[in-house]
């Protein structure tokens, strides 16, 4: 037999036994779909953090606990570390310090959700966020310092239903006027509501409290530096956006690692399905396979048959897999950007070759058994099968 006809054949096979077929391709499909959505919300929050939010916020934030430890429910960090930052100001090159506020308001409603951020309203939203614009009514002004007024995010604003002149309820003691609306700019600003600094920290009761100070630098390339030395005179953490990211990335390599253990028992059992339907196959394509080996045709080549039908069974699976989760990853988005106005999954080239590969994979080991075992095969006895 000649190696040429080795795709023709194998498709004659898969395509004899259409139904069985199709729905081995389709068990293949959403195993690899699902692998594919769930790995690509990995590669969309990458991409969210590296583009849209590595570029913006202050060059070095100082706290009591690092990104390691997460945010703190309650601010914790003492007001008069704001001062000992200003001793150190002008050796370390630090151009502005401001003092933040910041707690999370959640919801069983997703959309209900936001980060209240109090700063000085004498420095200003631009102060840790510069490209911000307001699209609607005004920025702060230092007199609004303790009252109860509000700049609210693009999206934070169509979530809520908010616009200038609104009433926003902190709590039931507490309430601020919305007095602007932030222009679009990113994920980050548009679900966050900016407070007059005292503000904030009257309504949390944190008085003389905070989560952070924020820092601009004259020369963001010595960030990393100026970060250990602040740690270690002050004893607070203090860490850079290079931090920040790094963070977000050994935080997504865990989550990737649990999305695909989870996807991995969807493709183990697609890969079943593909071995079974070889191997039915194989049994049932008896005298054929003896048919082959009468005339001529060696083990390596019957061998390599199965293989081939098995991979071309895989491969189909895969790029349907890539389809089908290319349509499932615009359906996150729509959600998304409805929700937070960011697209929080991405089909990269390297997830996508990851998903081809793992289908080939998938396709080979499963194609192995039932190879060997049309390679094996008697010839008389094959033949002698009706």
């Amino acid at each position: 037999m000649k190696w040429t006809d080795l795709w023709s054949l194998a498709w004659r096979g898969l395509t004899r036994r259409r139904v069985r077929t199709g729905l081995t391709a389709l068990g293949i499909t959403v195993a690899v779909a699902s692998m594919v959505i769930f790995l690509s919300l990995g590669e969309g929050i990458r991409k969210v953090f590296v583009n849209e939010l590595g570029g913006i916020g202050p060059d070095i934030q100082v706290s009591l606990s690092g990104f390691t430890q997460g945010l703190a429910p309650q601010p914790n960090l003492p007001q008069s570390a704001v001062q000992d930052i200003q001793k150190l100001a002008p050796e370390l090159g630090i151009n502005t310090i401001t003092p933040v506020v910041m707690t999370v308001r959640g919801s069983l409603d997703v959309t209900q959700s936001v980060v209240l951020y109090g700063l000085p309203a004498a420095q200003g939203i631009a102060a840790v966020f510069p490209n911000s614009s307001v699209a609607q009514g005004r920025v702060f002004t230092p007199a609004d310092e303790g009252q109860g007024v509000a700049v609210v995010g693009a999206k934070a604003a169509q979530n809520l239903n908010l616009k200038a002149g609104s009433t926003l309820n902190l709590n039931r003691r507490n309430r601020a006027t919305v007095v602007g609306v932030l222009a679009p700019e990113s994920g980050l600003v548009d679900n966050f509501i900016f407070l007059p600094l005292t503000t904030l920290q009257r309504a949390e009761g944190a008085e003389n409290r905070l989560s952070l100070v924020a820092l601009k630098l004259a020369d963001p390339r010595q960030a990393r530096t100026t970060a250990s030395t602040l740690s270690e005179r002050l004893n607070l953490e203090a860490s850079t956006q290079s931090d920040f990211l790094s963070f977000v990335e050994r935080a997504l390599r865990i989550s990737d690692a649990v999305r695909f253990g989870i996807s991995l028992i969807a493709l183990i059992v697609g890969g079943l399905a593909v071995a079974n339907t070889v191997m039915m196959g194989v049994f049932e394509r008896t005298r054929e396979f003896g048919t082959l080996r009468a005339i001529g045709a060696r083990p390596s080549f019957v061998r390599a048959l199965v293989l081939t039908e098995s991979l071309l069974l895989a491969l189909a699976g895969g790029v349907g897999g890539v389809l089908l989760g290319l349509g499932g990853i615009w359906a996150v988005n729509l959600y998304t950007q409805n929700l937070a106005g960011i697209d929080a999954a991405a089909l990269t080239p390297r997830l996508i070759v990851l998903a081809l590969g793992i289908s080939l994979l998938l396709g080979l080991l499963s194609g192995l058994l039932p190879a060997r075992s049309a390679s094996r095969l008697n010839i008389t006895e094959a033949l002698g099968r009706i």
